[in-house]
């Protein structure tokens, strides 16, 4: 089985063909980054315009390195949500150009489930039941799941994700788009103890995330303490700097750790499975390894290629739906806030 990939939900415009839901033939992205680091943050209205220019020759590189034609293919699967819906019409309009013009099944995949099967790629089985985390820049969601297609979920963020947090520190304290990485990279140099900053607990007993109140509570410190946004080199930034981030990592971290040890205790989880751009994070990584190893669970995260926004992703749930008959029409919209796992 051969599926094509689309994905073109935010600012990545991607495309990948995976054979049997396992093997990556291709997998080629385009990031905007560049583009949208001097906004401080991704433009919807840019986002979607150099997807039009990008997405036909991403399509066909894909398709020449896995050294495949179009018609070789089994289906087409494309992301229709949850995204920025100017971006996700792109990829949506492409994919079903192709399915008519030769006449193969269109695959509609949640980016979320993407983010989540991505981890059965070419892995060992994981045992289950499981736990999967979805952490980036635009959502922060928590489910069980017994298997690729099977998603209880548990939690979610009640207003910022993780890592619009992690941005939005990052620009106020000078230090530029996108934020993760660079807060990840100085907070090695810092304090994770040295600023206190508050893990958001739910009055209602939920495990919903929260990420305003610590977002709210750096910028009352920053004011507090007259720290002034660094300019210049972020490796350059003062010794207050370096601990406040640290601290903020350590903290929006705990906030997730919280949640999952309780969650995986009540599910009974034999595994905890984390994806999204900040799974990217390196202290994370190591905490959530940590929990694993005091809980007994197997903790499984994918490579940093697979865990930011990736076409691969979305050919293997394409693989799953149309082992499972489920295809769309052509007359397929797109669904910017679209539901998961329920």
């Amino acid at each position: 089985m051969l599926i094509l990939g689309i994905e073109t939900s935010c600012d990545e415009t991607a495309a990948a063909v995976v054979q049997d839901g396992k093997k990556i033939l291709s997998n080629v992205v385009f990031s905007q980054v560049e583009i949208h680091r001097k906004y401080g943050g991704v433009v919807p209205e840019i986002a979607s315009r150099h997807h039009l220019e990008r997405i036909g020759e991403i399509v066909q590189e894909a398709i020449d390195t896995a050294g495949v034609k179009f018609a070789d293919l089994d289906g087409v699967a494309v992301t229709y949500g949850p995204g920025l819906i100017g971006s996700l019409l792109v990829g949506i309009s492409i994919a079903k150009s192709i399915c008519f013009v030769h006449g193969m099944p269109l695959l509609p995949v949640n980016h979320l489930e993407g983010h989540i099967e991505v981890l059965w790629l070419g892995q060992e089985e994981i045992p289950l039941p499981g736990l999967a985390l979805v952490v980036s820049g635009g959502h922060t969601t928590l489910c069980a799941t017994s298997g690729p297609g099977d998603y209880k979920l548990l939690a979610k963020t009640r207003d910022d994700a993780a890592g619009e947090a992690f941005d939005k520190v990052a620009k106020l304290l000078g230090l530029g788009y996108p934020g993760g990485p660079v807060i990840d990279r100085l907070a090695k140099r810092g304090n994770p103890k040295a600023v206190p900053l508050p893990v958001a607990r739910m009055s209602d007993g939920s495990l919903d995330f929260s990420f305003s109140g610590i977002k709210t509570a750096v910028l009352r410190y920053v004011q507090a303490q007259e720290i002034s946004p660094h300019r210049g080199d972020p490796d350059t930034a003062p010794q207050a700097i370096l601990d406040l981030l640290a601290s903020f990592q350590s903290t929006v971290i705990e906030n997730l750790l919280v949640r999952v040890r309780k969650a995986a205790r009540r599910e009974r989880s034999a595994s905890v499975l984390v994806s999204g751009g900040v799974a990217c994070n390196s202290l994370l990584r190591e905490r959530f390894q940590d929990l694993a190893d005091q809980e007994g669970f197997s903790f499984h995260c994918p490579p940093p290629g697979l865990s930011l926004d990736n076409a691969a992703m979305v050919a293997a749930v394409g693989g799953r739906l149309l082992r499972e008959g489920h295809t769309a029409d052509l007359d397929l919209n797109a669904v910017p806030n679209l539901g998961f796992g329920i």
